[in-house]
């Protein structure tokens, strides 16, 4: 295994693991099934997400997935488990997909995580580890309009409201406004956003 430059950050061939304050960023293992399903099949969870609720098959494909990310080579797509780091306890799921010198972002969490900076800390971590580790330009995230938390998560780490796409989504049969959130390298790398 290599340390990358990132502080905080180890790299095996396929794995990441990603270390900030209070949270562990890893990849998922068999063995987080039930925590996953948790948080997926919540309706209010995935209230403004265009998937679930889950059901089991829903969260074993998804846990499949992101096992298979961990082949590609070059690797570019990364979904990896929140994690506390004092309790180990899963609390949720992030992902980064690299499309050329951008990359997509998203997240999702249980509501026991809520209202404690655990987004924010593990966005920050996932999109410092995009700029300084994948050499990516630009990363952007998408929100529902509705869902002030997630926009309010994505300002808090330097991202800036690129768009409003109506109707751009169909969400369990209603279509749905999409809010577009981005940030360059350069910005990030000016912001003092960086963790550690």
């Amino acid at each position: 295994m290599a340390t990358d430059p990132a502080e905080g950050t180890v790299l095996s061939q396929h794995s990441v693991v990603l270390e900030g304050e209070r949270l562990l960023l890893r990849e998922f293992r068999d063995d987080d099934f039930e925590a996953v399903h948790a948080y997926g099949s919540d309706p209010e969870v995935v209230r403004y997400l265009p998937w679930g609720p889950n059901t089991e098959s829903d969260t074993r494909k998804f846990l499949a997935r992101a096992h298979c990310y961990r082949a590609g080579d070059p690797r570019l797509s990364f979904e990896l488990a929140v994690v506390r780091r004092e309790t180990r306890d899963l609390i949720g799921g992030i992902g980064l997909h690299v499309d050329g010198s951008n990359a997509v972002m998203g997240y999702s969490g249980g509501r026991s995580a809520w209202g404690r900076g655990y987004s924010t800390e593990a966005s920050r971590l996932l999109v410092d580890f995009g700029f300084r580790s994948l050499d990516i330009h630009r990363v952007w995230a998408v929100c529902d309009p509705e869902n002030t938390a997630a926009a309010s998560v994505l300002g808090r780490i330097g991202m800036r409201q690129e768009g409003h796409l109506r109707e751009a989504v169909l969400v369990r049969g209603e279509w749905r406004d999409s809010l577009i959130f981005a940030i360059l390298e350069s910005e990030w790398a000016a912001s003092g956003l960086r963790p550690g």
